[in-house]
């Protein structure tokens, strides 16, 4: 928009530069709706379930940058119980009907003592140590001592030349 007449002659008189606009934008349509309208309360977020359950969902479990340690604690009870009775992967024994549901009991039994006691009655203990009659040590310390290393075959392996 310009101004006209009379106005005009005064704005180019008075103007630094008298070509330049007045700065007033010309706006042919009217907003709609227009700024002011809206009630700011009636806006509500959109919700996606159920990542908006808070309750629900905790931060530690959304964050994908951090890898929270998952703690895993085996309790000196089921240690013996483990170590009589075996685990369901790979049992020590059969556990069928009642002999096997005593020997579970039992097995409780033995575990609330605790395992020094365990050891002390038992004398299966090389069963739990290693080849040398040590403990058995940690995944990758085993791989740095030189032991259960892996073998390559032909076709994993990079050729010889």
């Amino acid at each position: 928009m310009q101004s006209t007449g009379i106005w005009e002659r005064l704005r180019r008189l008075l103007a630094v530069d008298p070509s330049r606009s007045n700065g007033v934008p010309l706006n042919p349509q009217f907003r709609n709706p227009p700024p002011g309208s809206n009630d700011p309360f009636g806006y509500t977020d959109p919700v996606t379930i159920p990542a908006a359950d808070i309750a629900e969902n905790p931060y530690y479990g959304r964050d994908v940058r951090r890898s929270y340690p998952r703690l895993s604690v085996v309790k000196q009870a089921d240690m013996v119980g483990l170590l009589t009775v075996g685990s369901k992967a790979a049992p020590k024994q059969e556990l069928i009907g009642e002999a096997g549901a005593k020997s579970l009991v039992a097995a409780g039994e033995r575990g609330e003592k605790g395992v020094a006691a365990y050891f002390k009655e038992t004398k299966d203990v090389k069963s739990v140590l290693g080849k040398d009659g040590l403990p058995p040590l940690p995944s990758g310390l085993a791989m740095k001592m030189g032991r259960d290393k892996y073998e390559l075959t032909e076709e994993n392996a990079y050729p010889e030349e």
